[in-house]
């Protein structure tokens, strides 16, 4: 973290904060994990994560007040028991990660997804029978889990399992909503044992509260006026610009 926080940090960390907001209040879910690569960009990738997990955190209970009981529970069960041993083998990990690694896997599996989704959609790939079940969304909640710690980026997983259980749109926002504040919250002990918090990411993040409920309120307020075709449509747009962000800034 910079030691004086100038024009340039508030304008990158301003537009992450508000981005995530926007994303995790309904409005082209998945893509709140875009908000650290952002902050990467200024800032070293684990003083990053460090500084967007309380603004997460205080997004979520944001959230969940609009989305209160409309999840669907049973696979808001199975991404949260899935998501906790990523979490833990996440953290043992941690200090000899390659951040590049996780950010070339993510968005491989964003990009994947979606190319998956136009192929079943053109009838290249004949649709499934039956949605994932309670083991699939374990499995992906288990990345879910690892990948959030890394860089809060387990939307993408958490939504290849979503997509497929036909939820409409507000059962799949409300699920997403919940399963996040549980695994942020999973988090929040290992970031302080390995000292990712600092006293300046801690005022930083008193500095863009603020504009982490913002984000939020004005998520919630297009979710409910974006129709359910394009919310999804959406979706995969910004899973293909986040991913595609990933991969490059992995190679690069």
């Amino acid at each position: 973290m910079p030691d004086v926080f100038d024009g340039t940090f508030f304008a990158f960390a301003i537009a992450a904060v508000l981005f995530a907001g926007v994303s995790k209040g309904g409005f082209g879910s998945g893509a709140a994990f875009a908000a650290t690569p952002l902050l990467a960009l200024i800032l070293e990738p684990g003083a990053a994560i460090g500084l967007m997990l309380p603004l997460l955190m205080l997004m979520d209970i944001t959230a969940l007040r609009p989305y209160w009981r409309r999840w669907d529970t049973a696979s808001a069960f199975a991404l949260i028991i899935g998501a906790l041993p990523g979490v833990l083998l996440a953290a043992l990990l941690y200090k000899i990660a390659n951040p590049d690694f996780f950010r070339l896997l993510i968005g491989l599996i964003a990009l994947g997804f979606v190319g998956f989704q136009l192929a079943r959609a053109r009838g290249l790939i004949p649709p499934a029978k039956q949605p994932m079940g309670q083991g699939a969304g374990g499995f992906w909640g288990l990345i879910a889990g690892f990948t959030s710690f890394i860089s809060h980026a387990g939307g993408p997983p958490a939504a290849v399992f979503l997509l497929s259980r036909d939820l409409d749109k507000l059962r799949f926002q409300a699920t997403t909503v919940l399963v996040f504040w549980a695994i942020n919250l999973m988090k929040f002990i290992p970031y302080a044992g390995l000292g990712i918090f600092t006293k300046q990411s801690l005022l930083a993040d008193l500095y863009l509260a603020p504009f982490a409920v913002i984000g939020i309120w004005l998520g919630v307020k297009l979710h409910r006026i974006v129709p359910e075709q394009l919310f999804f449509a959406l979706t995969y747009v910004f899973l293909v610009i986040t991913g595609g962000k990933l991969v490059l800034d992995a190679l690069i």
